[in-house]
């Protein structure tokens, strides 16, 4: 059995043990939160860019908010196969920025692309270090809480059996027929073995493969030729202005073609907004909340999609390109000191006028 203890040790339990189908349940949930609050920072740095000036910068936060997504879908799959229910409307989920992180003291701000959001992105999908505990609550990366979701998984299917922990309706996954415009796989989850594949496709995509490699283990999908990089090293191309190529390791660091950036052409968003920076009946508080009001529209989406009706995700993706246009039209709203406006991802319940 793995992970357990030696014969005549007292156990001392660590930060949030999971070790009941209770605590593996408010975990995945955990997951769901913590995936979703990593797209608001994203879409903020990905908005502000313009495509023509700053391509390159716009394909490589693109595709990690798109692989978010996955994630994001993948963290549902798992909760519903072991019986749970994924929530996202619910005004938990659009704390005030900036915030932390669910259970971490890892911090997220609104910003747009430039230098002090690219150290947020690179502090977010930081690798654990070798050897690093598991920790289910109170995690320094990411992939450490995910290493305690897979010890809860393998210790309770271990007691339990399998059939007992995967006990969802399969009606309620989704599939990769309702994903695209990423090279990961979103699939169904139903054992152990699929189980552990979506923690893996997880962490993969934003440390590396085998904890210590650049590389995610996909192809690239703007270059086919090209292997993909984990998010980390996305990122850190950007930042060091130059492409990871075969043979490069975290140590020797890119040693490719370079990467080149505008950042005097980024539209300058006022990092943090809040609606209550402006006055009500104002044209730049109108549209904020107008973007509210469709954001949380796609989180109700998201929700009915996980929650029993998969189809519906791909009017959640009808409503990210509405989503786009609006926060394309918020930050060419001149604010105050030199800065645009922009969106400010404060919860509107679906009844409210407001």
């Amino acid at each position: 059995m793995k992970n357990l203890e030696p014969q005549g040790t007292v156990a001392v339990p660590g930060p949030a043990r999971i070790d009941t189908l209770d605590s593996l349940r408010e975990h995945l949930q955990w997951a769901v939160e913590l995936e979703h609050a990593t797209l608001p920072p994203y879409l903020c740095a990905l908005y502000s860019l313009d495509p023509e000036r700053n391509p390159e910068a716009m394909e490589v936060v693109g595709s990690v908010f798109a692989e978010e997504m996955l994630h994001l879908a993948l963290a549902a799959n798992l909760l519903n196969a072991v019986g749970g229910r994924p929530r996202l409307d619910m005004p938990e989920m659009l704390p005030p920025h900036p915030r932390r992180l669910p259970h971490s003291d890892l911090e997220l701000s609104l910003l747009p692309f430039g230098p002090e959001a690219l150290e947020m992105f690179l502090r977010l999908e930081r690798p654990a270090p070798p050897g690093a505990p598991a920790q289910g609550d109170g995690y320094e990366t990411i992939g450490q809480f995910y290493d305690a979701v897979e010890q809860g998984l393998r210790r309770l299917c271990e007691q339990l059996g399998e059939r007992e922990v995967f006990c969802g309706d399969p009606a309620r996954q989704v599939r990769g027929s309702h994903f695209r415009h990423t090279a990961g796989s979103l699939f169904a989850v139903e054992d152990l073995e699929s189980a552990l594949g979506a923690l893996e496709e997880i962490v993969e995509q934003g440390e590396g493969t085998a904890r210590g490699e650049v590389w995610d283990g996909d192809q690239d999908i703007f270059h086919p030729e090209r292997d993909e990089v984990a998010h980390y090293y996305r990122f850190q191309e950007l930042k060091l202005g130059r492409r990871y190529r075969r043979g490069d390791t975290p140590q020797s660091g890119p040693t490719g073609e370079p990467i080149s950036m505008n950042l005097a052409s980024v539209r300058p968003m006022r990092p943090n907004p809040r609606l209550f920076d402006h006055a009500p009946g104002s044209d730049i508080r109108t549209a904020q909340e107008e973007f509210n009001r469709a954001y949380c529209t796609l989180l109700n989406q998201l929700e009915q999609a996980f929650d029993g009706d998969p189809k519906l995700l791909g009017a959640a993706v009808g409503t990210m390109y509405a989503l786009k246009a609006q926060a394309g039209a918020l930050m060419l709203m001149p604010d105050a000191d030199g800065t645009t406006a922009g969106p400010t991802f404060e919860y509107v319940p679906a009844s409210s006028p407001d």
